[in-house]
């Protein structure tokens, strides 16, 4: 059977996350977004940094949230759902019928092992969108965020993406639209946005320690991950680590600073929406803290290429403390003027 779903319109842009969900919501909900809005929306800023010896690499900052997509269906009232699957088979069976019921349906997996982006390391959690399938040809169509076009993937390369036989797995992760009625207005799915990013960022509990290792997230995660510096430069992988987070800040589809260039763009859109939702300076301050991600993110390139040099990563951590130092500042601001 050769299936495909042809009305669906592909938005190319910065991060997988907010392209997949901004066509999701225009396909739905009829509702058209900018996709630093989809992002904003769905209050996806912030700073994780995970470390382990089972992880590869073993210290890595992550600067978005893990439940941004389902959040941004909180924010504005929406019934979108996500759950995993573990048996490889069903999960191929529950978003093909989603593809033939003809529902575009977003599915996450490891970057590295879809045959159309020829990546050259793991990265999980990507996002994209099975827009139909051809059995014969064992293949699939794919929304992704690189090209308007659809993409064919193989589905051997879904398969293995979606639950890896090593690394993070998502286990099958997808989404649905259980119900597509907006139920409130952007105003107050924005303040309530502005309202989980400041407190996510600014109170930092610890994660769970798991098999992998363990977690901070918030601004007490970029401070720890500036104090790791030294300690990672010192080892026989700091180059590869450093290399891999380098990318990871600044090229790994978040639209540079780590994310924070599309949250300035949200921020502006804020407040031409209700200046009293944003402070003035807040776009401002949310573009200097993209800037010194961008520094840090260039020091750890030059690290990479400069086995056993200290200078790179105190460089690095000059520009991580000074993020921080600006986020304190702009998420205490908007937590003032969203209480």
């Amino acid at each position: 059977m050769n299936h495909q779903i042809k009305d669906f319109q592909i938005y190319p842009g910065e991060h997988c996350g907010s392209v997949a969900m901004r066509g999701l919501l225009d396909y739905y909900c009829d509702l058209k977004l900018p996709e630093a809005v989809v992002f904003g929306l769905g209050a996806g800023i912030t700073s994780v940094f995970l470390q382990g010896p089972a992880m590869d690499p073993p210290y890595v900052l992550f600067g978005r949230t893990m439940n941004m997509e389902v959040d941004l269906g909180r924010h504005l009232g929406i019934d979108y759902r996500e759950q995993p699957e573990n048996d490889d088979d069903e999960a191929w069976r529950v978003v093909r019928e989603e593809v033939l019921a003809g529902r575009p349906t977003m599915l996450t997996g490891d970057i590295f092992y879809l045959d159309y982006r020829d990546y050259k390391v793991h990265f999980p959690s990507h996002r994209f969108i099975l827009l139909g399938f051809d059995d014969e040809a064992e293949q699939a169509f794919i929304g992704d965020r690189v090209r308007a076009e659809p993409e064919t993937c193989s589905l051997g390369a879904i398969r293995l993406s979606r639950n890896p036989p090593a690394g993070m797995s998502t286990q099958n992760l997808w989404g649905r639209f259980h119900d597509t009625a907006v139920g409130s207005d952007l105003r107050d799915a924005t303040a309530s946005a502005l309202r989980q990013c400041a407190l996510g960022m600014l109170t930092s509990p610890p994660l769970p320690e798991g098999d992998e290792g363990s977690g901070v997230i918030g601004l007490d995660a970029t401070r720890a991950y500036a104090e790791s510096m030294s300690e990672i430069g010192e080892r026989p992988d700091a180059c590869a680590i450093a290399s891999f987070n380098a990318s990871c800040l600044e090229k790994f589809g978040n639209g540079g600073g780590n994310f924070r260039r599309l949250y300035a763009e949200f921020l502006t859109w804020a407040r031409a929406l209700d200046p009293k939702l944003v402070p003035e300076s807040a776009p401002g301050l949310a573009t200097f803290a993209a800037d010194a991600w961008t520094a840090a993110s260039a020091a750890l390139f030059v690290a990479s290429d400069r086995k056993g040099d200290p200078a790179p990563w105190a460089e690095a951590a000059d520009h991580l403390r000074r993020a921080a130092e600006v986020e304190q500042d702009l998420f205490e601001r908007i937590a003032d003027a969203t209480p």
